[in-house]
């Protein structure tokens, strides 16, 4: 990618993450996705020009780091210009996607200073990785973690445990040899089809209890949410409102307070998580699925 930045919106040093949660579609069909994302999903409401506005509101409330995410974010038809957008105005890009097909184009964004490339693996046997994301993705994730590394990418690889008996060593064995220096181990959190059921409600206390603080994410739909875990959780539309407004609102005051107490009250966030908190992507104080016991299949 040759473009450069072009104009440096962040006006106060905020360090903060938007999740822009681009699109319910997917070529997966994860048994344990926390927003129930896949093959029939859509991109919803949003258009172009409104995540360009969000960029920009960002940019300007000064936080430093966007991540597009799903579903699958590259199969948005406005994702590729959304991220040379997110780069342009000096903006961190980071990008969670399955690594079942990449362009050329993204190829480019990946190689560009300012990006970081995330993905999910769960095994190193075909069979067991593509029982979980029930398609056959094993080989063309792992030959794009291989294509990755040949470019001189350093992708942040999440193995996400979602069996017992899943080959979660094995996995990591596999991908040091491969290369990938940065290697996280997940486990499900309770939302979406995690919840192993549609009696079952979304389970609070699964969060890391600072969702909403320098952080939220913005829905296909405009739902604007202190996590991206919780699409449920809106606090707000940016089709109605601005984005300061959102996250300023005591709407968000009081689910963050929600989520805080049902955290507080469920032994959850904090050292429960080991350190790594919830993480989709590449930060280790951030948030990343996973939720002890589980009896359900994963997540993309």
């Amino acid at each position: 990618m040759t473009a450069q930045a072009v104009e440096v919106l962040r006006t106060t040093p905020v360090e903060g993450l938007l999740w822009l949660d681009l699109t319910r579609k997917c070529q997966l069909s994860c048994g344990h996705c926390y927003n129930a994302s896949g093959p029939d999903g859509t991109h919803g409401a949003m258009r172009r020009d409104d995540w360009i506005v969000v960029v920009d509101n960002a940019a300007e409330r000064g936080i430093a780091r966007v991540q597009l995410i799903g579903g699958e974010p590259t199969l948005h038809p406005d994702a590729l210009a959304l991220a040379r957008h997110i780069l342009s105005v000096g903006l961190d890009l980071e990008v969670f996607t399955n690594l079942v097909s990449v362009t050329d184009e993204w190829w480019q964004i990946f190689q560009h200073r300012a990006s970081t490339l995330a993905t999910s693996y769960y095994s190193d046997q075909a069979g067991e990785h593509d029982r979980i994301t029930r398609r056959p993705s094993h080989a063309r994730t792992r030959a794009n973690i291989v294509k990755a590394l040949k470019f001189g990418i350093k992708p942040v690889v999440s193995i996400i445990q979602c069996e017992d008996d899943q080959r979660i060593d094995a996995a990591r064995a596999e991908l040091v040899g491969l290369g990938v220096e940065r290697i996280k181990i997940d486990r499900i959190r309770p939302f979406g089809r995690a919840a192993c059921g549609s009696d079952r409600s979304p389970d609070l206390s699964g969060l890391c209890g600072k969702c909403g603080t320098d952080r939220a994410a913005v829905g296909p739909d405009g739902d604007v949410t202190p996590c991206v875990f919780t699409p449920s959780l809106s606090v707000g539309n940016i089709l109605d409102s601005s984005l300061g407004g959102i996250l300023d609102g005591p709407v968000m005051r009081g689910t963050k307070a929600l989520i805080r107490e049902s955290v507080r009250k469920g032994g959850g966030g904090g050292d429960d998580d080991g350190g790594n908190k919830c993480n989709p992507g590449t930060v280790p104080e951030e948030c990343s699925p996973g939720h002890p016991n589980s009896s359900c299949t994963p997540r993309n």
